[in-house]
């Protein structure tokens, strides 16, 4: 099985997958009569492919515990996908290089503050939605449109957070006595 300690999602680290979506490090301009700060282009949305279209979705994704356990990372190799926070809500990313198989030296983990988002690159290897201590809801930009648009790739991966820090989902918190 594969090891990994995820460590802070910081774009310089995350830029072979994609872009983090921040504002807190990202410029913008003033529209609406000034009222409204406008961060633009945030990140690249890709779709490839025929009669290929955008797609905005809201995820609501239940909580994991850590360390969390995976047994497949898959990919959009037709189309980029987003994922932004509504609420604040931290989550675990694994990734690794776009191509047809998975080196495990390539796969790396990071972990979100909660004000940030990602959009992995179309063929970028990532595990499914991975969110910390509540349910969150998410935006998530997408592909859609004609062809197959996800494969799945097996691999046994264990993520651990960074100096041992404990996250349980509020069910198991629930059952703690």
């Amino acid at each position: 099985m594969l090891e990994l300690e995820a460590r802070p999602l910081t774009p310089e680290a995350f830029a072979p997958f994609g872009e983090v979506i921040d504002t807190r490090v990202s410029d913008y301009f003033h529209i609406n009569a000034g009222r409204t700060r406008r961060y633009h282009d945030l990140a690249r949305v890709e779709t490839l492919g025929e009669e290929a279209r955008a797609l905005i979705s809201i995820f609501v994704s239940q909580p994991i515990s850590v360390p969390l356990d995976l047994s497949f990372l898959e990919r959009h190799p037709q189309g980029s996908q987003a994922f932004v926070p509504m609420h604040e809500e931290r989550f675990i990313i694994v990734v690794a290089p776009p191509g047809e198989r998975i080196d495990p030296e390539s796969v790396q983990a990071f972990v979100t503050d909660g004000h940030q988002g990602v959009n992995y690159r179309a063929g970028t290897w990532h595990a499914i939605q991975s969110v910390l201590e509540c349910e969150g809801e998410f935006l998530v930009v997408d592909r859609g449109g004609e062809g197959n648009n996800c494969d799945e790739h097996p691999i046994d991966i264990r993520v651990t957070l960074p100096h041992g820090e404990a996250v349980t989902s509020p069910r198991e918190q629930e059952e703690t006595p």
